[in-house]
């Protein structure tokens, strides 16, 4: 249809340019230029000049080279749907500073580079649905300032990580639909200030995600309708601006009554095809206007009236009708009254999950007795029913298998047969003790795997056989005195490993073979004293090490060497009393995050930080012993930084970082210790430094006790919110 209503268009009047490439079709006029479905293997290189679209569907270029689009500066759109891209070399896009359209969906990209997308700033929206993109390398946006429309759905995400779209200031609708997303970073969301709309349906969530969402200030419109979401928990969401929220089509049984009180402005809640018996009144929700509850199993008893007088009370029209008891089924529950909600002896509709049964499935398929089968989520769940041996015979599709809380006490070799499609299995406390060779063989699809709350001590690689796939595995709260050497041989994709809350006592060499792929390592408490040099090697890739509640007693820097990515460092809670010099040298050109609190410490060295500079992003110093701290001038990016409950004695000393303070726009809780006139004081406000030499160099009008007193007054500038992590962001005014 485009190649004839171009050639319509020519006849009537359009001419083709003298350099128009051979298989394309172009319109001189306009600056369009068509090369639809030609099988091409490369962009052809006498494309015209002065053309502003570009539409290149259906070709099949592999690999777009480095370059490639120099010689067409003019373009403002460009189509590669369906073009078989798999890679996206950096650069590629280079010389393309007024597109603002790009669609590179139903490709095969799998990755996104650190500067694939370099040289689009004036691009608005970008199309990457229906790619392979299984992981973003942080910076991938960061030249995307002008880009209001991200779509990246139906790829193969399954994690987050913390500032995955840094540098997308202007973006106001984020699509991750159907991806597999289970993880995501607390920071995933945190540099998106525009965002209004973030569509994370059809995924695997499997608890709302409230501490990646708290980032989003200005997002209106939430969506996170088929996730395997079972409970909204108290004070669960707080996005101040937050108006349309869709819980559609997830596994919710149960809403606490204050999940939404940080959510003033929710206007409609959409709770559609879920498996809530009834809600309670949601008080905390003032500014509700509509709830949508067709499709769910609404028992109409005496204990759903507090939720109708609700509901009449505040005025919020509802849908949806009753279920039970037979005598209401069907009714509509803005039509009930309260005299016709009776409690006795209601028949409620039988529970998807009562021992008794053996439910049986859509298409004739079964489900082991005791346990509850979603065809619809391709989820089952047998959690607390005192089994003894893992069930058999769940249907082949299940992608979610929930066995928490019974009693195993060994998971045997082939445990799971047939469930080749199984993304996410759950066995967290069950009483574990081994995990013997070939337990998880045949589960060629699993993702996540969850083992916390048992007693492993020891595993062996061979209990991975068969799920290359891996990349999350939680061991926190186990019996393991180290780490299991050699366990991750078999597991080239795992990203994340959870061994946190075990006795690890010391990281030895060897620990972590085979674990290149390691992008986050959980160690927090631990008993951990000792990590040798080499311990941590193998895992090159690793930006997130989590050392905080164990029992070292320096910054482990040598072992901190060849881990060029790191950029999450958390020492907290360590018995470290000094800092010496260089001690982050072998991090300093990745290292973002820096958490040195609550260690007791005494002493920083002046050279401690050398190396560390600009991407510096966060510094918690807070309740340590120390009165001074090093010249941290060169942090120009921080953002958040926090020297509270920190003993700092404010004579002339201190003075270089009171300036730096002063300049920062930042709060950062810093207080005087001493002297005793000073006690209590802001650092910056403290007139103590007044005397020393060299204070009027900079401090123009601040030297006189009037001067001192008006900065001490509230300022109308807008004050900066405190981080929901810890410690202080940078303030917006």
């Amino acid at each position: 249809r485009g190649l004839l209503l171009l050639a319509v268009a020519l006849a009537l009047g359009g001419t083709v340019a003298a350099r128009c490439p051979a298989p394309c079709v172009c319109d001189n006029l306009r600056g369009h230029v068509l090369c639809l479905n030609r099988n091409l293997t490369a962009v052809p290189g006498t494309i015209p000049q002065l053309t502003k679209k570009l539409d290149l569907r259906g070709n099949s270029f592999m690999v777009i080279p480095v370059g490639t689009f120099l010689a067409t500066p003019y373009l403002t759109h460009l189509d590669l749907q369906r073009c078989k891209v798999e890679k996206l070399e950096e650069g590629t896009f280079r010389g393309l500073g007024r597109l603002v359209y790009l669609n590179l969906a139903s490709n095969g990209i799998a990755l996104l580079y650190q500067e694939s997308l370099d040289g689009l700033s004036s691009l608005q929206q970008l199309i990457l649905q229906g790619n392979r993109i299984e992981e973003i390398q942080p910076g991938a946006f960061g030249h995307l300032g002008s880009l209001t429309v991200l779509d990246l759905r139906a790829n193969a995400l399954v994690y987050l990580p913390d500032m995955v779209f840094q540098g997308l200031q202007a973006l106001r609708w984020l699509r991750l639909s159907h991806n597999t997303l289970h993880v995501l970073g607390s920071e995933a969301f945190a540099t998106l200030p525009a965002l209004r709309r973030l569509s994370l349906d059809h995924n695997e969530l499997q608890a709302l995600p409230g501490e990646a969402l708290a980032r989003l200030d200005a997002a209106t419109r939430l969506d996170l309708g088929h996730n395997p979401i079972t409970y909204v928990a108290e004070e669960a969401l707080a996005m101040t601006s937050l108006k349309h929220l869709f819980l559609d089509h997830a596994a919710l049984q149960d809403v606490a009554p204050d999940a939404f009180t940080h959510s003033p402005q929710l206007h409609t809640l959409d709770l559609r095809e879920n498996q809530l018996q009834g809600l309670p009144p949601l008080a905390g929700a003032g500014g509700l206007a509509k709830v949508s509850l067709a499709g769910n199993p609404l028992l109409c008893s005496c204990l759903l009236r507090p939720f109708r007088d609700w509901l009449v009370r505040a005025r919020v029209q509802v849908e949806g009708s009753c279920a039970a008891p037979p005598a209401l089924r069907g009714r509509p529950l803005d039509s009930l009254r309260p005299p016709e909600m009776r409690c006795g002896h209601p028949q409620p509709p039988p529970s998807p999950a009562a021992p008794s049964e053996r439910p049986r499935m859509a298409g004739g398929r079964h489900c082991p007795r005791g346990c509850a089968c979603s065809p619809d989520f391709h989820h089952g769940s047998c959690e607390n029913r005192d089994l003894r041996e893992i069930p058999r015979g769940f249907p082949g599709d299940t992608r979610l298998l929930d066995l928490r809380r019974n009693t195993f006490g060994t998971v045997p070799p082939g445990a799971f047969p047939g469930l080749k499609e199984l993304a996410s299995l759950h066995l967290q406390s069950c009483g574990i003790r081994a995990l013997r060779p070939g337990a998880l063989r045949g589960l060629e699809s699993l993702v996540y795997l969850y083992l916390a709350d048992n007693l492993l001590s020891t595993l062996a690689a061979a209990a991975f056989e068969g799920v290359p796939r891996l990349a999350y595995l939680d061991l926190d709260r186990n019996a393991f005195t180290r780490l299991p050497a050699g366990a991750f041989v078999l597991l080239p994709n795992l990203i994340s490993l959870h061994l946190q809350h075990n006795a690890i006592g010391e990281l030895l060499e060897g620990d972590l073979a085979g674990a290149g792929g390691l992008r986050w390592l959980y160690l927090a408490g631990n008993a951990i004293g000792h990590v040798a040099p080499a311990a941590l090697a193998p895992a090159e890739m690793l930006e997130k090490l989590h050392l905080e509640g164990n029992r070292l007693v320096e910054v482990p820097t040598a072992a901190l060497r060849g881990l060029p990515a790191l950029s999450e460092l958390k020492l907290s809670r360590n018995p470290i009393k000094r800092v010496g010099d260089g001690a982050f040298l072998p991090v300093a050109s990745s290292l973002q995050h820096l958490y040195l609190d609550n260690m007791g410490l005494e002493r920083i060295s002046p050279g401690a930080f050398a190396g560390l500079g600009p991407k510096i992003r966060s510094l918690y110093l807070e309740s340590n012993k120390m009165s001074n701290i090093p010249d941290m001038s060169n942090f120009t990016g921080l953002e958040i930084l926090n020297l509270q409950d920190v003993p700092f004695r404010c004579d002339c000393q201190l003075l270089p970082l009171r300036r730096w303070i002063e300049k920062l726009n930042l709060r950062v809780g810093a207080t005087c210790r001493s002297p005793a006139e000073a006690r209590g004081l802001k650092v910056k406000l403290s007139t103590t430094f007044q005397t020393c030499p060299g204070w009027g160099r900079g401090e123009a009008g601040r030297g006189s006790p009037d001067k001192t007193k008006a900065a001490s007054k509230p300022s109308k500038t807008k004050r900066s919110r405190k981080s929901p992590a810890r410690g202080f962001k940078k303030s917006r005014a």
